[in-house]
């Protein structure tokens, strides 16, 4: 044992730079510390050998994030040197808990040197030790603080203390979150918003980006759209009718469900493009598998972010999970052009449709003559299958769904269950 290796590490004597070598060997495959032999091999020896070995084990405990103690095991040799071994930890990554859980706090061994690691590697060892949920995942950000966060709950009088954090989810074993990154007034992620004078929404007329907080990036989305919701006022005789142009609820629950459910592993922004005929909230992640767009119009719902819609929920700015989609086409019912949901791999976009502008021609005149067949077979037998229409009409069966989805859009059927089970009846 003269030499350096990827597993062996030599201090002459005590000295902080332990630390790092405990945080190395404990985030890659372990090691051993011998304290009192030199860089060349050398056997030197500790004078105060009882006194170095408590300064060791104090300071390890001490200095070192999460908990690293039941990885390391000491020993004192005869030689007065004090041989620390360190394991592979389960909790990784351990940092520096004056540096915090960043490169120049998180150290890697690499060939006979400990290193900082990258942004990436942190990443990766936190998803390796903490799983895929990003909400309980430790933050790479821990200087946070929650001033837009605090002032939105006391607004609603909801109780916002550290004693909550852990409840909230905000903290883990003493360690801020992902969550407490989205409430934190740090928070990355951005909502941007655009209003474009064009259908095709290429010539800007104004746009917006809201950071901080989620919850003040909700308040301040919700104000803005709002400043773009104009009143149509109509007078009929005596009577005057005003309807904006978005159902406030409708605004609010897009809002919502896009904040709530998007992937925020992802970088990148919540993007919503209002223009004179629509207003699109376009969300990073697409929905989970085994969920479909039928599925989000009924009110199945699995949220990605469970402990943030728990905290809007306890907010009451979410009724419950699932509904928000609902109450949306509740709001549209009986207009001729119903909102509408498209899904990517990566994307979910709800598109709501202006009431004061999308107003189509009259359904009767776009209907095709295999429309026509398929509300006359539906009033005649009360409802529809697919196979009865494919066998009435002789279709195929993705023309019939294909057909099926338009007119459900055009709002003249009403499709009921999934499947083999799945009916159609007249609205």
């Amino acid at each position: 044992m003269n030499f350096e290796t990827e597993n062996i590490e030599f201090k002459s004597q005590f000295t902080e730079e332990i630390y790092k070598e405990v945080i190395a060997f404990a985030n890659t495959d372990g090691g051993f510390i011998y304290v009192g032999i030199d860089n060349n091999g050398q056997v030197v020896g500790l004078s105060d050998v009882d006194s170095e070995y408590t300064r060791i084990t104090n300071g390890i405990r001490d200095a070192i994030m999460p908990d690293v103690t039941m990885f390391v095991h000491y020993s004192i040799q005869d030689n007065n040197v004090v041989r620390i071994a360190v394991n592979e930890g389960t909790n990784k990554p351990y940092y520096l808990k004056s540096k915090g859980l960043k490169p120049s706090g998180v150290f890697v061994r690499q060939g006979t040197s400990s290193v900082p690691a990258s942004s990436e590697q942190i990443r990766r060892m936190i998803k390796e030790s903490d799983g895929d949920d990003y909400e309980a995942a430790r933050s790479l950000e821990q200087n946070l603080t929650f001033v837009s966060a605090k002032a939105t709950f006391e607004r609603y009088g909801v109780e916002f203390s550290e004693e909550k954090y852990r409840a909230l989810g905000i903290t883990s074993n003493g360690v801020y979150t992902n969550l407490a990154l989205l409430l934190s007034d740090q928070c990355r992620h951005t909502i941007k918003i655009a209003v474009f004078k064009d259908e095709t929404c290429t010539e800007f007329r104004d746009s917006r980006e809201f950071s901080g907080s989620v919850c003040k990036q909700f308040e301040d989305a919700v104000s803005y759209l709002n400043l773009c919701n104009r009143t149509l006022s109509e007078i009929n005789g005596l009577v005057r009718t005003d309807r904006k142009d978005y159902p406030d609820e409708a605004v609010r629950e897009a809002l919502l469900n896009a904040i709530v459910h998007r992937d925020y592993s992802f970088s990148g922004s919540i993007i919503i493009n209002v223009n004179d005929s629509k207003m699109e909230f376009i969300s990073l992640g697409g929905l989970f598998p085994g969920l479909s767009a039928d599925d989000i119009r009924i009110g199945i719902s699995q949220p990605r972010n469970k402990k943030l819609a728990e905290i809007f929920h306890r907010l009451r700015l979410i009724e419950s999970y699932g509904t928000g989609i609902r109450r949306i086409y509740k709001l549209y019912e009986g207009f001729p052009v119903q909102p509408t949901i498209d899904i990517s791999g990566n994307a979910f976009k709800l598109t709501l449709p202006n009431m004061n502008e999308a107003v189509p021609e009259p359904a009767d005149t776009r209907l095709t003559e295999q429309m026509k067949c398929i509300l006359d077979y539906i009033g005649e037998h009360g409802e529809a299958t697919d196979a009865g229409i494919e066998g009435a009409l002789s279709l195929k069966r993705t023309r019939v769904y294909t057909l099926m989805r338009e007119m459900r859009d055009m709002g003249l059927i009403r499709i009921n269950g999934r499947g083999k089970n799945k009916t159609y009846t007249r609205v």
